[in-house]
């Protein structure tokens, strides 16, 4: 669990480059296209997965995203459904480190322990709870790492010196740093403020800093990876899944898959070109 994401790390680490982190709901449009989508991520070139829990007041996300988690709450999916998405991705790649990401309340209603235990055994290696602020810790944030899971917090341009402390308290697995004031999907980052917020970061801790948000291309990509250890895609790709389906938007399959794999691959081009030019 941990360890899994250590190692991805260090392995790029060594290999002296950045991460892509990819990002996709579960259940959206359907369970099987999920899981399809989910599997193809890391040979198109994705180095760490997350992977969404769909609520139906996602209150930190844009209009890509919260139609995504509608669309997989009208098709059934909950988030037992998505424990199991993960435990049968989990029967094929046992390498790819996955972070769940989503909101506390469907995690309060399944119950802590029961989630925590369920989500050990689906092989999840990290959680990323949008609404649970370091002061309540204790809710999932030290449950969790008990558990053996990552609890990975988000900065954001707001997040002072005098702040950033608290969030870095019991973090673990990587900072994901929130490039703009905002929802998902807003416009994109301004690469120069990224790399100084995440050279501020890194004052405060070793962990490495992911950056997420308004990363739609490849060239976004590339330009954000010159000053970050990970790039984070989330609603590019919820978007061309979308654009994938066809009419009323319920029904996937291999076009579906094949149009999510484009653009990761386009993507990983991206971030795999930063280090080289920044290496001439």
């Amino acid at each position: 669990m941990t360890e899994r994401m250590d190692r991805r790390f260090a392995a790029l680490a060594e290999e002296n480059r950045p991460a892509l982190v990819t990002y996709f709901m579960g259940g959206d449009p359907d369970y099987d296209t999920s899981l399809a989508v989910m599997r193809a991520m890391p040979a198109a070139g994705a180095d760490i997965i997350e992977l969404g829990m769909p609520f139906s007041d996602p209150m930190a996300d844009g209009p890509a995203i919260q139609a995504a988690g509608l669309r997989a709450l009208r098709g059934g999916q909950t988030l037992k459904k998505t424990l199991g998405l993960l435990r049968a991705f989990r029967q094929e790649d046992r390498d790819t480190p996955v972070v769940m990401m989503g909101y506390y309340n469907p995690i309060y209603v399944y119950g802590v322990d029961r989630f925590l235990a369920d989500a050990g055994t689906a092989g999840v290696d990290g959680l990323i709870v949008v609404d649970l602020p370091p002061e309540e810790d204790d809710e999932l944030c030290v449950p969790a790492l008990k558990a053996g899971l990552n609890f990975i917090r988000l900065a954001t341009p707001t997040t002072d010196d005098e702040r950033l402390p608290a969030v870095l308290t019991n973090t673990s697995g990587f900072v994901y740093y929130v490039s703009i004031t905002g929802i998902t999907g807003a416009a994109a980052p301004d690469p120069g403020k990224v790399t100084a917020a995440v050279k501020r970061i890194k004052r405060h801790t070793d962990l490495p800093v992911a950056v997420g948000f308004g990363v739609k291309t490849a060239e976004d990509a590339r330009a954000i990876a010159e000053g970050a250890d990970a790039v984070v895609v989330g609603s590019a790709l919820v978007d061309v899944l979308r654009k994938s389906l066809g009419k009323g938007g319920s029904s996937g399959g291999a076009a579906t898959v094949q149009a999510v794999s484009a653009l990761v691959a386009e993507l990983a081009q991206g971030v795999r070109r930063a280090r080289r030019v920044a290496a001439e």
